[in-house]
């Protein structure tokens, strides 16, 4: 699967960590995902490669203007023909189902913005969806990309160690939509906390009812 991600700081994505250890560093080295930043700045027309101006209509902060972005968008839809979602707290909040629907794509492009937000024709015109992460506000759409794309990722067959472990995480269809039912592992006793006894009993059927009765 293929991300591109269009932001004026490429060298979040570029040098990130994140994307060369555990799950994800081995999805990107085993190629089941390809992860691409774009820099918006290379594609303005002012001769400072300024990307923003003060808004119509007076207010605080500035705006990510049309031409940079409109550019970028075109360009980067030569080499991915999948959606454009732009990461912004006016879109629709991110839930599992939603991250199983672009997990079937073949490729992403991502739109980060910054400041005050991107020029209202931009989302208008050429973004498909808008996401949102939660109700809080960030510096930009950079982490919420990231977050995305881990969610995605590990969805994807051959990511995990064993793809029936996706099957079973938090507000998957077998868990009813609710969150995991709680872990133990060795030693038996920990500073006088026992692990349930049920858990040590053998019994997969009493094991699995405790686990559903357990659901958060």
């Amino acid at each position: 699967m293929r991300f591109d991600i269009l932001t004026i700081f490429p060298q979040f994505i570029k040098d990130n960590p994140y994307f060369k250890y555990s799950i994800i560093g081995r999805a990107v080295e085993r190629r089941l995902i390809t992860v691409k930043a774009h820099d918006i700045r290379k594609y303005s027309k002012d001769k400072h490669k300024k990307v923003d101006d003060t808004p119509y209509g007076g207010g605080a902060g500035m705006v990510m203007a049309c031409q940079p972005i409109f550019d970028a968008i075109k360009a980067v839809k030569k080499l991915n023909k999948g959606p454009v979602i732009f990461l912004t707290p006016h879109g629709k909040t991110l839930t599992h189902s939603k991250v199983l629907k672009l997990s079937k794509l073949k490729n992403i492009t991502l739109l980060c913005g910054r400041y005050e937000g991107i020029d209202q024709r931009i989302r208008e015109t050429l973004v498909d969806e808008e996401i949102s992460i939660g109700d809080f506000v960030l510096t930009g759409g950079e982490l919420p990309a990231m977050i995305l794309i881990d969610a995605i990722t590990r969805q994807l067959p051959g990511v995990l160690h064993d793809d029936t472990s996706a099957l079973e995480d938090s507000f998957t269809k077998k868990l009813g939509g609710k969150k995991e039912y709680p872990h133990y592992t060795r030693p038996e006793v920990f500073k006088k906390m026992s692990v349930p006894k049920v858990l040590l009993s053998g019994n997969h059927k009493e094991i699995e009812k405790w686990r559903m009765e357990n659901l958060t």
